[in-house]
């Protein structure tokens, strides 16, 4: 099952209802993925930083780590409290270092994604507690990404839950299943791409990282999966500017998407849909299976 949602605001009049917009949309597909649910948003960043995306088991306190990842970095570095997440703004040449940090410090602390723009938050949970938990309404930002999980491969976790990051600013969001991940996730291994589980969404993710890393448009990444990954999939995805979606060539997973001069929507269902403002008249379509579909913002 698994629902998926996305929506790319072309409209920046629109921006500060991408949260408010997403959330319903994510409440709306409970009942395909009601075990776990997880969101990216893209929003607002300083120019020379970045935002680390942290996931933390128990209390911790903000000060301490703040003033600790401050030595390591020798710069500020802001922390904020979201639920379960932390999101660390670092200086960009500060990163390795405060990652480094964390891994040897702090193993209790786990890296959801990093990116200048970029914020990911997951949970297990009913998709409408998890948005509320994160207070995805209030966001505002330029586009969206979310997933609704019911889990097929591999056990009910946060781990486990979508969105999968394993590039700066880049993450998927995945309905299906791949057969040749584990081949896959072999050579993307030995090329550097670092995995933190055994689901397979992950490697697809993985996969387009390394396209990117080779200067790829995100465009051409996904045409390059068609031949590549084996198995059923549609996928979205998200890029500092760009937001895209693919579809296996049967196309055996259900997705809609609709656009209006405000803005570009995609939801496992209609119903997903049907709340944004402006449906009543916008182009409603069915994505074609084994096409790419491609928007960016202005940089």
């Amino acid at each position: 099952m698994c629902g998926i949602v996305g929506l790319f605001i072309k409209d920046p009049a629109l921006e500060p209802r991408l949260g408010e917009l997403l959330a319903r949309m994510l409440e709306v597909m409970s009942d395909r993925g009601p075990d776990s649910a997880g969101f990216a948003v893209y929003g607002g960043g300083r120019p020379g930083f970045v935002k680390l995306s942290l996931r933390v088991a128990g209390g911790v306190d903000l000060d301490r780590l703040a003033a600790t990842l401050r030595g390591a970095a020798g710069a500020e570095v802001e922390v904020f409290a979201r639920d379960t997440h932390l999101i660390v703004e670092v200086p960009a040449g500060a990163e390795a270092a405060v990652r480094a940090v964390l891994a040897a410090d702090h193993p209790d602390i786990a890296l959801v994604g990093s990116g200048a723009r970029m914020e990911i938050y997951k949970e297990v949970g009913l998709p409408a507690d998890v948005a509320a938990r994160f207070g995805l309404s209030g966001m505002q930002g330029s586009h969206g990404i979310g997933h609704t999980r019911m889990a097929t491969e591999s056990a009910v976790t946060t781990n486990g839950a979508h969105p999968f990051s394993t590039g700066r600013d880049q993450c998927l969001v995945h309905n299906g299943s791949l057969s040749n991940h584990n081949a896959l996730r072999r050579d993307l291994a030995r090329q550097g791409v670092a995995f933190e589980t055994e689901n397979d969404s992950e490697v697809a993710a993985g996969y387009l990282t390394s396209r990117l890393a080779r200067g790829e448009a995100l465009g051409d990444a996904l045409k390059a999966a068609l031949g590549d990954l084996d198995g059923f999939f549609t996928f979205v995805v998200g890029t500092e500017n760009g937001f895209g979606v693919l579809r296996d060539p049967i196309a055996c997973k259900p997705a809609v998407m609709a656009e209006t001069a405000q803005y570009v929507a995609f939801g496992s269902e209609f119903r997903a849909l049907a709340g944004l403002p402006g449906i009543e008249t916008a182009r409603v379509f069915e994505p074609e299976p084994a096409t790419v579909y491609f928007w960016e913002r202005a940089a």
